[in-house]
C-alpha cells in the first residue's frame, strides 16, 4: 500500500482553500485541482509500505507524538514548483515555518529512516499542494490571479495530531484512508 504521514487540515481551512481553488479554476483547464479531502501538510511520503511495516510505523508515530505538544500552524502565501519557471508543475499555499513544526518533521524523518525509509534529499519546504499543472499552455491568467495571493494569510489552526494515511490512486485523483491518528502531547 502507498502511505504517507501528514497533518490533516481543519475543515475551516479546507473551506478557505476550496474557495481559493473555486476562484482559480475558471482561469485554467489544464490543472488537476486537489479535492478538500486531499488538503494536508505532508511531513513524510513513505511510498509503498508492507502491511506488517504499517504497525511499526504507527507505534513509532505514537512515540513521536507523545514527545511533542500541540502548536499553531499558519497558512500564508502562494507559490509554484519549480520556482522561477514560466510553466510551473505545482501550485501551492505556503505554511509558516516554526520551530515546533520543523522539530516534529525532523523527528518523523529520523524515525522513519530507522524503519528503512530513505531520508528526503531536499530540505523541508512546508506547503499544501493546491493543483498540478497537466497542460502548461494558457496559464498566464491563472498565474496572474494566483500571484495576487503571494502574501495572503489563509488562516491558522492548532495542530493536535499526526495522521498516517494510505493513498489509493484512482483515475479521477487519489483517495485517502486514515490508517492511524496519533495525538500530540
Amino acid at each position: 500500500m502507498r502511505t504517507f504521514i501528514a497533518i490533516d487540515l481543519d475543515p475551516s481551512l479546507k473551506k478557505t482553500l476550496e474557495e481559493l481553488v473555486g476562484r482559480l479554476r475558471p482561469r485554467a483547464g489544464g490543472v488537476r485541482w486537489v479535492k478538500p479531502a486531499g488538503m494536508h501538510l505532508t511531513l513524510k511520503f513513505l511510498g509503498e509500505t508492507r502491511e506488517e511495516t504499517a504497525g511499526r510505523i504507527k507505534s513509532s508515530l505514537e512515540a513521536i507524538t507523545r514527545r511533542h505538544r500541540p502548536f499553531r500552524m499558519r497558512l500564508c502565501g502562494t507559490g509554484v514548483f519549480p520556482e522561477g519557471r514560466k510553466a510551473p508543475r505545482v501550485l501551492w499555499v505556503g505554511v509558516d515555518k516554526s520551530e515546533a513544526l520543523e522539530c516534529l518533521q525532523e523527528e518523523v524523518e529520523r524515525e522513519m529512516e530507522k524503519l528503512g525509509f530513505a531520508r528526503e534529499g531536499r530540505a523541508f519546504h512546508p506547503h499544501l499542494t493546491l493543483g498540478r499543472v497537466k497542460d502548461p499552455f494558457r496559464l498566464d491568467s491563472l498565474l496572474e490571479e494566483f500571484r495576487k495571493d503571494a502574501s495572503a494569510v489563509f488562516g491558522e489552526m492548532e495542530v493536535r495530531r499526526l495522521t498516517f494515511f494510505q493513498s489509493v490512486l484512482k483515475p479521477d485523483g487519489a483517495e485517502y484512508h486514515v490508517l492511524a491518528e496519533c495525538p500530540l502531547g
